[in-house]
């Protein structure tokens, strides 16, 4: 078996979140990490009524009752963060039309510079792996040599080139089980599953602050007039042949993507989850920036 090469190292590839990524992340959010999350690792300290701005899911719904007034508990924030990645790896994620781009990279480039970030911190983070089912669960540690080991387990798993269709609620089941204390939980996947999950994600939302990082790519969204084509689902291999020249089609195309994106928010809507798209075709330091302002102008 061949070794890696320089450039495809994790040694390689964290170097290159450090200088490319981190760094201008640092100097965009000058620091304010903690309007990326917050709620997590915390402590009650206090109850007062309710302002507006205030984040609803901190409601204490049996004194409201009882003072015929909203009121929102108050929380300590925690000095550690305990920090999780639920990672979907089913075949979905390996696609891309982005040139040296798929779904997959993106996934990696986030989770290496999230871990960096909090780790540098002193905080600890752990992973999930999933493709067909959970495969394996890598413990919270802290410190560079967890993320190094992290990037270098996500460039080892094995890649599917089948699978049944995805359902994510198995996944999201296993942080339920797993993760004991209040936690800052990342679930990363395209969202292409079976129904359901959004059940599952509210529960896990109700005991830890949980993101959803939806990976997505243009040719998901828009497709292009290049003729003749084959497609193919990444998922089950089913093969249908289609005339992208065929305008009619490709505005059912593109229609059935906006219903699929309206279903997507409407679930992470009723799972009270934000959501964070990453495109293939995207600056990551700018998407998580937007997304940095968007929770900063929520929280206040």
């Amino acid at each position: 078996m061949s070794m890696p090469t320089v450039a495809s190292t994790p040694e390689h590839i964290l170097q290159r979140i450090d200088w490319k990524i981190v760094r201008r992340l640092d100097g965009l959010l000058q620091g304010d990490y903690r309007s990326l999350f917050y709620g997590y690792g915390v402590d009650f300290a206090d109850l007062r009524e309710y302002q507006p701005g205030d984040d609803v899911r901190y409601i204490d719904w049996n004194v409201t009752a009882r003072m015929a007034a909203p009121y929102v508990r108050k929380y300590l924030e925690e000095r550690e963060i305990i920090a999780w990645f639920l990672l979907d790896l089913s075949p979905s994620v390996d696609f891309g039309t982005v040139a040296g781009n798929q779904k997959r990279t993106v996934l990696i480039d986030f989770v290496a510079t999230l871990a960096r970030l909090l780790t540098r911190h002193g905080n600890r983070v752990g992973a999930i792996f999933y493709d067909s089912r959970v495969e394996r669960t890598i413990p919270a540690r802290g410190g560079r040599l967890q993320v190094l080991r992290l990037i270098h387990e996500l460039m080892n798993q094995p890649r599917l080139s089948r699978a049944p269709f995805t359902d994510l609620t198995p996944m999201l089941e296993a942080g339920l089980y797993t993760f004991r204390n209040r936690s800052l939980v990342f679930v990363i996947s395209d969202f292409i599953s079976s129904p359901g999950w959004e059940r599952t994600l509210n529960l896990l939302n109700r005991r830890h602050e949980v993101l959803a990082i939806r990976l997505l790519d243009p040719g998901e969204v828009q497709l292009p007039d290049v003729g003749p084509i084959i497609m193919e689902d990444a998922e089950t291999g089913e093969q249908l042949y289609v005339d992208t020249h065929d305008r009619s089609f490709r505005r059912k195309f593109e229609q059935a993507a906006r219903q699929r994106e309206t279903a997507l928010s409407q679930a992470f809507k009723r799972s009270g989850v934000d959501a964070l798209p990453l495109s293939t075709g995207e600056d990551l330091v700018g998407a998580i920036v937007r997304f940095a302002k968007v929770r900063r102008q929520r929280r206040k």
